[in-house]
C-alpha cells in the first residue's frame, strides 16, 4: 500500500504501457529501447505483455535518442552515455530515499509496539513528504549540476582544443589507516560519523586546493588535480588536517602525474595504478609520490622531497618512490 502510493507519486504518471507499446509510440525500435532502458539500470519484465511504462518513460527514450539524432554524442557512446548517468542516478537516489523512508519508519514507530498501525494515514503521509520533497531536490540538482558544469568548463576551456579524454594530470589516494579493525570495534552510528568526517574533511580540502574529487570508496577518496603543486598541497592539508584531529585516523597518500584517460567522470591509466600502489605503500602519516610529479615539483619552494628504495608492487617491479614533506 505505502510503496504504490509513493511509486505512483514518484513517477508522476500511471504505469499503462508494454515495451512493444513504448516502441511504437516513440518511434524508437524495440531491441534499442531495451537497450537503453537496461543501460539505465532497470529491469525489463519477463512478460513482454505487462504493463511497466508511463508517458514519462517515453518521453526520456525519446530524449535519449535525440542526443544521438541530433549528432550532439556519437552512436557508439548512446549506450555508454545512458549507463554513466543511471549509475550516478541510482546512487544518489539511493541516500534521497533513505529522507523519506526516515520519516515513514519514524511515523510507524510513533504509533507505539501495541498500536495497530494505520497504513492508509501512513501511505497518505509518505506521499505528502514526497510531495513536498521532490520539487526541492529537483531544483536543488539542476543548481549543482549547473555549478558543477561551469566549474568543470573552466579547465575544459584550459586544454586550448587538446583531447580532453586523454588528459595530463595528478592522480591521488587518501585512505584510513586501519579501517578494517577500526569497522568491527565500531557500531553503525560510529562508522557513519566517521565516514562522514572523512568525506566531509578531504572534500573541503581537496575543493579549496583547486582539484576534485572522482569518487569515494568507503575508507579511500580518489581525486584529481591538474596542477602538481596543488597536487602536493593537498597531501600535505589531507595529512595535516587528520593530524590535528583525533577523529580520524592516520592517513596514507599517493600520487603520480601522467596522461590518463577521463572517462564518464572517472579516470584510468597506469597513472591511476602508481597512484593506488604508493598509497598502499605509504606509511602513515606520510605522501609519496612517483618520479614524474618529484620532476614537476623540484622546483616549488618549501617542499622537500627524498628519494626511496625502488618498490616491488602488484603490476610494476621497479617504482621509484619519492617521500614529500612540507620544507
Amino acid at each position: 500500500m505505502i510503496q504504490a502510493e509513493v511509486e505512483r507519486n514518484l513517477l508522476g504518471g500511471e504505469v499503462k504501457y508494454t515495451r512493444e507499446q513504448v516502441s511504437e509510440i516513440s518511434g524508437i525500435p524495440l531491441e534499442r529501447a531495451q537497450r537503453l532502458w537496461v543501460a539505465m539500470g532497470f529491469a525489463v519484465d519477463t512478460d513482454p505483455g505487462a504493463p511497466m511504462f508511463t508517458d514519462a518513460d517515453v518521453d526520456a527514450l525519446r530524449s535519449i535518442t535525440s542526443l544521438v539524432d541530433r549528432g550532439i554524442i556519437d552512436p557508439d557512446l548512446e549506450v555508454s552515455v545512458t549507463r554513466a548517468l543511471g549509475q550516478s542516478f541510482s546512487r544518489l537516489a539511493e541516500w534521497q530515499l533513505g529522507l523519506l523512508n526516515s520519516h515513514i519508519v519514524d511515523r510507524v514507530h510513533s504509533h507505539g509496539q501495541d498500536t495497530p498501525v494505520d497504513v492508509h494515514a501512513v501511505a497518505a503521509e509518505a506521499t505528502l513528504v514526497a510531495e513536498q520533497m521532490l520539487p526541492t531536490l529537483e531544483r536543488l540538482q539542476s543548481y549543482v549540476w549547473r555549478r558543477h558544469l561551469a566549474s568543470n568548463a573552466a579547465r575544459f576551456f584550459d586544454s586550448r582544443g587538446a583531447d580532453v579524454d586523454h588528459r595530463n594530470l595528478v592522480i591521488g589516494f587518501a585512505d584510513m589507516v586501519g579501517y578494517t579493525s577500526l569497522t568491527r570495534r565500531l557500531d553503525i552510528t560510529e562508522l557513519t560519523e566517521l565516514l562522514e568526517f572523512f568525506e566531509s574533511t578531504v572534500t573541503n580540502v581537496i575543493s579549496q586546493n583547486h582539484g576534485w574529487v572522482i569518487k569515494n570508496v568507503g575508507d579511500e577518496v580518489l581525486f584529481a588535480v591538474e596542477d602538481p603543486a596543488a597536487a602536493a598541497r593537498i597531501a600535505l592539508a589531507l595529512q595535516d588536517a587528520a593530524q590535528a584531529t583525533e577523529e580520524l585516523p592516520n592517513l596514507r597518500v599517493g600520487l603520480a602525474r601522467g596522461e590518463v584517460l577521463v572517462r564518464f567522470g572517472d579516470v584510468y591509466g597506469s597513472v591511476v595504478n602508481i597512484a593506488a600502489r604508493l598509497t598502499s605503500s605509504a606509511r602513515p602519516g606520510t605522501v609519496l609520490v612517483d618520479t614524474n610529479l618529484a620532476e614537476a615539483l623540484e622546483t616549488v619552494p618549501d617542499l622537500q622531497l627524498r628519494s626511496l628504495r625502488t618498490l616491488r608492487v602488484r603490476g610494476f617491479s621497479r617504482l621509484r618512490a619519492y617521500a614529500l614533506r612540507n620544507g
